[in-house]
Order: C-alpha cells, then structure tokens, then sequence
C-alpha cells in the first residue's frame, strides 16, 4: 500500500493500523481532516451522563447489621410463614444467670429442668411454642417432639460450654421467631462433652427438621467448635430477621438439603480452614434481603475428594438461583471462592459483590485456584448486578463456567488478574452490560464458540498473546449485534458469517479514540494503562464496506457513558485521525502484534 508523509506523521503519533478483513473491502486507511471535527486541541476532559459508573477495582465489602425496612408479603399457601400456623400452647422458660430456669405454661408436663439445661420431650398433638428468655452461662434449650413448633427468642443468652445453644432433635418443622425489637446470643463450647453416639449435635443452633427463621428482632450466633446454623433437613430466612453467626471452626450456615434466604439481614464470618459461610448438599436459593459472608481461612487436603479443598462464601452441592436481594461475599483464603456451586448457576436479578483476594494452591498435579463466581455447570445471568474482583495471582478468575454461558441481561463488572468471564462450553452475550478488565490474561474467554448477539461489552485483556475476547483453537467468535469494545495483545478473530460489522486497529495505552461516521460520532473510548493496543470495535451503526474515522486524543461530551466508553456523545478536537473500513471478518492476530496473521503495517 502507498502511504504519504501526512498519514505517516499522523499513525505515529495516533499509532493506528487497521486489521485485515477477510473480504477485498479490508480495511483502508488515509489521514482525515473533516472541518465539523475540530483538531485545533488535543482534550483532557470527558463529560458523559453516566448509564453506570462502577467501582469494581475499588469496591470493599464488610459487614452490615443495619436492618433493612422490608414489607413482608405472606403467602398463605406457603407452610414457612409462621403467620400460617396458630399455636395451641405457649411454654415460657426463662434462663437464670444466678438459680434455675423457671418454666410457666407446661400443662403436658414435658419440660424438664436441671439448673439451666432445659429438656423438652412432647408427645402432644398440640402445637406449641416455647419462648425463651433470660440469660446462662451454663445451659441449653434441648427438644424432642413429634409435632412442628415455634422457638421465641425475647431476649435469651444462653451458654453452653459442652455443646449447643439450641439442640432441636425434632425432624418437624421448627419456627425461630426473633420477637420484635429483641437481641437474642447463642453460644457454644470449644468442644461438645454433650454429645452422643445417639444422636447428632452439629451446630451452636442445631435442628434436624426444617428451620425457618423469622421475626423483627436481632440473633447473634458464637459458634466455636462446628457449625453456627444447621439444619439436616433445609433452613430459611424470612424478612425481617436479622442474624450474625461467627464460625471459627465450621460452616457458618448449613442445610442439608437447602439453604433459602426470602428476606432479612444475614451477616456470617467464617475464619476455619476449607470452611463455608453458606452451605449445602442441595440448593442456595435466595429472593432477597442482604447476605453478607466473609471468610478468611485457607485450602486443605480431602482424602475423600482426592483434593484440595477452599473456603467459600457459597457452596452448593447442587443449584445456585439468586433472584433478588444483595449477595456480598469476600474470601481472603488461599483457593478462597465466593460462589462455589457444582450445578447450574443462575442470576436473574438483584446485586452480587464478590471479591477474592487469595492466591493459587499447587503441590504435583493436584491445585486449588481463587474464583470469584464458579459452577461446574452452566451459568446463566439474565438481570442484576454483578460485580466481581479476583486479584490473587494466576487462577484468579471472575466468573467461570464448566459449561456453556449465557448472558442477556444486567450489568457484569470484573476486575480479575486472570480472565474475567470463562466458560469451557460456548458463550453468549445476548444483552445487558459487560465491563471486563483482566491486568494479565484474556478479559473473556471462550473454550468453544463466542457469540455476541446484543448488549453492550468492553472486554479489556493484557498485552502480548492475551485478547480481549477469545474463542479456543478450532473454533470461531462471532459478532451478530450490540456495542463491542475488545482490547488486546492480539485480536480474536471475527467469522465471516456474522452479522455485524466490526474495525480493528492498534493505538496507544491511556488514550482516547473516537469512532466517526462523517460528522456523526458512534462512540468514543479510553484505553486503560498497562493491558493491550490490539482494538476491535463493532458496533450496530458500522455497514460492511464503509469507511469510518478513528479519532485520536478527542474529547467526548454528551450522551451516555459505561466505564470508559461513551455512547450518543459528541466527539470534538483530536491531534490524529485515519479512515478505517468496517466488515464483518476481521482476521486475527499472533505473537502479540499487529504484525502477525491478518495484521497490515501503513
């Protein structure tokens, strides 16, 4: 191609250089001086009215016991509410830090009483609730029925230093209801001289049966030998609660087969090595409220496994739904996740936050790697806000699926030293909006085929061999629609068959480079310091064989800004501009340059 000194001079300072297409319209490039865009300054200033202005590289997560002002919506055809069931007696048992705990109420005469460890073993019909009061250092609330019932807490403290708080030995329906502005402390030992081969004790607040968890007062949960909460059957949280559980040797919160949050204020700290803040052999369900968990222990060896094993925030042995609510989840352990789900994963609405600090564990073949957000099977996210930050070293990834992911709606924020969003089956971006920024791998990553058919996505990879979108060897990236900024060492390849059209070029680190249709902008955006150059821009306004300007050093006012793209802005000044042709192959990349297959030097 012959070039001229007025293009030469202005690619070296806008280092431009246009990607190859695959059709005979490749892109061209000449040097542009269209007076409707002044070139008269290089700009300092963005001005955009913002669409979302995230903080995902600077975000903190902690604890918050701050009630939230939820309306409680009873379903009447649904058993948890305990405002569907009447009690028939109500049993008063209240705790003494100097004598014996003194019950009223007991027409059944079920409730025995030795000092403060309190039995109750109900073979009535009657459905009762027992109302706890007082306060222990030596005690426990121990129940056998055949019935579902109600535990009150109105203001107890209860001890025990051999065993649990609350021993619930009935595999019935149990209702926790945390009385109306009442603060309510259970705590167990360092070891559990309680229990016996006979039956289980696994928790500071143990049952067997089903654990609803109700009510506008306050319960802070000490457990210091195994679980916090625990059911062998599921536990749930209803709207209005409001629960602190410190785990220094177990999970925090565990249901066997469910754990469900409708509502309330969850806060959990877990420091045990390999321990959860929320865990099951089922599903976590969760439909709103606030749950915040931070866990700091590190990684270990499972025999039974044949590996090693992390904290997490969140683990499921089967399905993960959030559809609604705020997930907070921070995990500073070594292989530490925030969501660790072996089944499909779906985020339908609501705001997740997770941030994993941990670094990578490897010893032979066998190791442990931080992640975010993590299943082993599919991964769907359709509403919401997810904001994720993983920053441990290598492994440390943002969302990862071991199946195919999909995305069409709500907004993705990572941050992440590795990549940002992996799938090992296809991904599709069909909607919402995607800011990935990865400071040393790929932003996003495919194992099998890309599709991005909507949305808005800026997808920012390291230098070298990294993209900032990749499909795997064998398989191909294809672009049918929405607003796509992918910035790299290299460029991903772009099939012939899609749909819209994309340019590609090379420009400098920190600098802002508007898209131009004659005098219409299409976008602008500003390059990060310290990922790539290689940039590949599409956008539903680019036609195949039609040449656009690539502005350089412009500034952008007006319109709508995503991080650090603006959209339905003016674009105005700029030092450098060249013309660019759109279509809808773009070949990629090797080796970290633009010099590479598909790459054309001026």
């Amino acid at each position: 191609m012959k070039t001229n000194v007025t293009l030469m001079s202005a690619l070296a300072t806008l280092h431009l250089l246009c990607a190859c297409a695959d059709e005979p319209t490749a892109a061209s490039s000449s040097s542009s001086s269209d007076d409707n865009v002044s070139t008269t300054s290089v700009a300092t200033e963005v001005t955009c009215d913002a669409v979302f202005q995230g903080d995902v590289s600077s975000f903190t997560i902690s604890h918050d016991k701050t009630a939230l002002s939820e309306t409680l919506k009873v379903d009447n055809e649904d058993d948890d509410y305990v405002e569907n069931t009447t009690f028939d007696e109500t049993v008063y048992i209240t705790f003494s830090a100097t004598g014996d705990a003194t019950v009223e109420g007991d027409t059944e005469g079920s409730v025995s009483v030795d000092g403060n460890d309190v039995t109750v073993s109900s073979t009535s019909a009657a459905v009762r609730l027992y109302v706890l009061s007082g306060t222990t250092n030596d005690g426990f609330f121990k129940l056998y029925s055949n019935r579902k019932q109600g535990i009150k807490l109105d203001g107890v403290n209860i001890t025990n230093p051999d065993g649990a708080a609350i021993n619930n030995q009935s595999k019935k329906r149990t209702f926790i209801v945390l009385a109306e502005g009442s603060s309510n402390f259970l705590t167990d030992g360092t070891a559990y001289a309680d229990a016996t081969d006979a039956e289980d004790m696994k928790a500071c607040l143990f049952s067997e049966g089903q654990l609803v968890i109700s009510g506008n007062g306050y319960l802070e949960v000490d457990a210091n030998c195994k679980a916090g909460i625990r059911s062998d059957d599921y536990v749930r949280f209803m709207p209005g609660c409001n629960v602190w559980v410190d785990a220094s040797s177990g999970n925090g919160i565990r249901g066997n087969d469910a754990v469900v949050m409708t509502g309330g204020v969850v806060n959990v700290n877990v420091t045990g090595v390999a321990e959860k803040g929320v865990s099951t052999d089922g599903d976590v369900q969760i439909d709103g409220g606030r749950l915040t968990v931070l866990t700091s222990g590190g990684c270990e060896w499972d025999d039974e496994e044949n590996d090693y094993t992390a904290s997490a925030g969140i683990k499921a042995d089967g399905q993960v739904y959030i559809n609604g609510g705020e997930v907070n989840l921070s995990s500073s352990g070594t292989g530490g996740k925030g969501i660790s789900c072996d089944g499909d994963l779906a985020i339908n609405a609501g705001t997740v936050r997770v941030i994993t600090a941990g670094s990578k564990r490897t010893q032979g073949n066998y190791s442990t790697s931080p992640k975010g957000i993590k299943a082993d099977g599919a991964i769907t996210i359709a509403g919401g806000d997810v904001l994720v930050r993983a920053t441990g070293g290598e492994g440390s990834e943002g969302i990862e699926s071991k199946g195919e992911m999909v995305v069409t709606g709500g907004t993705i924020e990572g941050w992440c030293y590795d990549d940002v969003i992996n799938s090992k089956g296809d991904l599709t971006i069909s909607g919402g909006y995607v800011y990935a920024h990865s400071t040393n791998n790929d932003a996003i990553d495919s194992n099998q085929n890309m599709y991005i058919n909507g949305g808005v996505v800026i997808a920012e990879g390291a230098g070298g061999a990294e993209c900032g979108i990749d499909a795997a060897e064998g398989y191909k990236a294809y672009i049918n629609g929405g607003t796509v900024v992918a910035l790299g060492g290299n460029i991903q390849a772009i099939d012939s068959s899609s749909k819209q059209a994309s340019v590609a070029c090379t420009v400098p680190t920190n600098y802002r480079i508007g898209l131009i249709d004659g005098t219409k902008a299409i976008l602008g955006y500003t390059t990060p310091s310290g990922n790539g150059t290689a940039l590949t821009i599409s956008s539903p306004e680019l036609k195949s064989g039609t040449t656009y300007t690539l502005r350089g050093a412009c500034s952008f006012t007006g319109g709508s800004s995503f991080y650090s793209l603006a959209t339905g802005c003016q674009i105005s000044s700029g030092s450098t501009s060249a013309d660019v042709t759109a279509a809808t192959a773009i070949s990629g990349t090797m080796g970290g340059g633009m010099g590479g297959p598909g790459g054309r030097r001026f």
